[in-house]
């Protein structure tokens, strides 16, 4: 039995491709580990605040300083940040939005990177909190950027993988469901994404 979170930060709802995927790999997992529990996280319906400076400071805060406003505004994080130990396997869901990810994911990702949360520093630097997880990212594009001359122009997956590597999450599998603007290839791009999925 596994504990699988889905994070989802498509606005697109019903006609999105990387919902689609993200739903396909939870759906592997779910087959694969029989009796596990699946949380689905939509970030658009219930999105994080972007961060402001009075956010900033009570996420800086240590926790006994904090004024009765400050432990109101940590309260997402700290729930999102629970939820993320508590998760053995992370889906997310993601469109590439001009080169990059979702602005609704790049809130989530601002509340659960948290010094003395889920990472710390020390004498030999920064070290990652957040052990033994396995993340799935389902990404779809319009473009083909897993290879050609616009790979570079993917900075979505770079990051992710930095982000979830600084509080020590080194297990990502990317699942890509790329080339659905270019008519030749739109027709299948789920199918060959979904077929590509390795549990």
């Amino acid at each position: 039995m596994k504990k699988i979170l889905h994070v989802i930060s498509s606005p697109r709802g019903d006609e999105s491709v990387s919902i689609k995927l993200g739903n396909s790999i939870t759906q592997q997992l779910l087959e694969a580990y029989p009796g596990s529990i699946l949380t689905t996280e939509d970030l658009n319906s219930n999105p994080y605040p972007h961060l402001y400076h009075e956010q900033i400071e009570a996420l800086r805060s240590p926790k006994e300083n904090h004024t009765p406003e400050q432990m109101e505004l940590v309260k997402r994080s700290d729930k999102a940040i629970a939820e993320l130990f508590d998760t053995d396997i992370l889906v997310i869901s993601l469109p590439l939005y001009n080169f990059g990810i979702p602005s609704p994911l790049k809130s989530w990702i601002d509340n659960i990177l948290r010094a003395g949360h889920t990472f710390s520093y020390s004498s030999e630097g920064p070290k990652g909190l957040v052990k033994d997880k396995k993340v799935y990212i389902a990404i779809a594009s319009g473009g083909i950027y897993s290879e050609g001359p616009f790979q570079d122009y993917d900075f979505a997956i770079p990051y992710l993988k930095a982000a979830l590597g600084f509080i020590g999450i080194t297990d990502v599998s990317v699942v890509r469901a790329e080339g659905l603007a270019i008519a030749a290839i739109a027709e299948t791009a789920l199918e060959k994404a979904i077929e590509s999925i390795a549990i």
